[in-house]
């Protein structure tokens, strides 16, 4: 809900807000974060993923291909292994959409009570 003091700014031309949507849903979900976290160190097995998270196959599964689809993560086989990691211009897009949703300082006097649409 809109705030009458709190003024209203259309998104910039150049954010994708169907990118960010991507992006904070592949982040909405705590196993996903925690796949993310014990990606911070390098590229992980998915068995070791697995094993950490205590998690089965199937639903491991399901979160890395959401992370995989949203961009957060790559994948690459070594034999019967899969291999993953982050990839960091995902994050790096995240934070400079983030930052660009951030309001903008109030230049002018904001309405008064009443003024607005009325």
């Amino acid at each position: 809900m809109h705030h009458p003091d709190v003024p209203v700014l259309a998104a910039p031309a150049s954010l994708d807000l169907a990118r960010m949507a991507v992006l904070c849903h592949a982040l909405s979900d705590g196993t996903r974060l925690g796949i993310l976290a014990m990606l911070r160190g390098g590229e992980r097995c998915v068995c070791e993923l697995q094993d950490e998270l205590d998690a089965a196959q199937s639903r491991l599964s399901f979160h890395l291909k959401v992370l995989r689809e949203a961009g957060l993560v790559t994948d690459r086989r070594d034999g019967r292994w899969s291999y993953y990691a982050v990839v960091p211009a995902a994050l790096a897009e995240l934070h400079d959409l983030t930052v660009a949703i951030q309001p903008a300082p109030v230049r002018a006097a904001l309405p008064t009570a009443g003024a607005c649409c009325g």
